[in-house]
């Protein structure tokens, strides 16, 4: 499986309708805590958002509601992956992302399986407290040999700038959340890192 090399990662279908008509075609709609009935309204239509753009839509940790509102992509971190039920979702033919920070964690998500993997943060982030010192760009090469052949996905600090380093290095896509959502302007950003990302499409 290919990854687009620009993993956008947004926290409403509001986003997705603002940036995936940019072209954007790998996004993950990360939303921790809402209502049922507006979490799934949110995935009912970025799903359709998405559709319309020919964008893969992934969806984090409600893997329940993604298999009821017929989405095909997942993505859960590690205390998440724990309570799932991975027969239900490989069931249902979803396909599986799964974060990891170190080697037991990239351990427990090989096991599952998963159609990705993702290691961060890489650099230092802002988006969340992060028990995890930043990886660095060595750590990319040693989890690509791990888990190759599958998909690796790098997240945290990730600028446009960064980016020639962390390909460089053996990750096959960029994941990226505060760089272009707490920008001045998202959508300039947005298209900046398409782009930028263009040479490993």
């Amino acid at each position: 499986m290919k990854l687009d090399p620009f993993y956008l990662i947004v926290d409403s279908a509001q986003w997705i309708d603002r940036l995936v008509p940019l072209g954007v075609k790998l996004v993950q709609l990360r939303i921790k805590e809402m209502e049922e009935a507006d979490l799934r309204a949110e995935i009912r239509r970025a799903r359709e958002t998405c559709a319309r753009h020919g964008s893969q839509l992934i969806v984090n940790d409600h893997w329940r509601i993604a298999i009821e509102e017929g989405c095909d992509f997942i993505h859960l971190g590690q205390e998440d992956l724990a309570a799932a039920d991975l027969a239900a979702i490989r069931q249902a033919g979803l396909k599986l992302g799964l974060s990891t920070h170190d080697h037991n964690e990239l351990a427990t998500a090989l096991a599952a399986e998963p159609d990705y993997v993702a290691l961060g943060p890489i650099y230092p982030t802002i988006l969340k407290k992060m028990k995890w010192a930043p990886q660095g760009l060595e750590r990319i090469a040693e989890w690509k040999e791990h888990a190759a052949p599958l998909p690796l996905v790098a997240i945290g600090g990730l600028t446009p700038e960064r980016i020639p380093g962390v390909f460089g290095h053996g990750a096959d896509s960029a994941a990226v959340v505060t760089d272009i959502l707490r920008n001045p302007d998202p959508d300039a950003r947005t298209r900046e890192w398409i782009e930028a990302t263009a040479p490993w499409r």
